[in-house]
């Protein structure tokens, strides 16, 4: 359910959009981010280098619903602004429709840039990109931007799909 749709239907329903996934609440400021050259998605070094860089740019950004810049950002906005300015591919801004892109990959053939989805509650959806050997890029609720481990004992059964974007 859109966030503006539970907005109309009453104040219960706006509360349950907003944590029915990561990043479903209205942007609070959308600075303009370049879209950097396109990244060949299949040259998993090159992808995996500008992932890391992107890490060390924004690493411990705290987490923020709907934020998009580097005083709070979500799951999904931090994927859309890594892809846009990193790889150079324009991302939808939620977790839900980011979940849509692609194709599917199994756990077993991920590689660097393949965006990992969870399960982290009933109706809650959280993203992240796929570095390598079990690792993913994100945004936590917690910590902020950071690097976690799929193997994790919080990751691992909140575990839902990959989904890789093609260049």
């Amino acid at each position: 359910m859109s966030v503006l749709r539970a907005a109309a239907l009453g104040p219960g329903l706006l509360a349950f959009a907003m944590l029915a996934g990561c990043g479903q609440a209205p942007v609070k400021e959308a600075p303009a981010y370049p879209t950097g050259p396109r990244v060949d998605l299949a040259n998993s070094a090159l992808v995996r280098q500008e992932l890391y860089t992107q890490y060390r740019q924004w690493k411990g950004t705290r987490y923020e619903i709907g934020g998009l810049s580097r005083r709070g950002i979500d799951c999904s906005g931090f994927m859309y602004v890594t892809f846009k300015s990193k790889l150079g591919v324009v991302l939808p801004r939620s977790t839900e429709r980011q979940a849509e892109l692609g194709r599917g990959v199994s756990r077993n053939e991920l590689r660097s840039g393949d965006l990992v989805f969870f399960r982290t509650g009933m109706f809650v959806r959280h993203v992240g990109v796929y570095l390598e050997r079990g690792r993913f890029l994100h945004a936590s609720t917690s910590q902020g931007v950071m690097i976690s481990e799929l193997d994790d004992i919080y990751w691992k059964p909140r575990y839902w799909k990959a989904r890789r974007i093609e260049s």
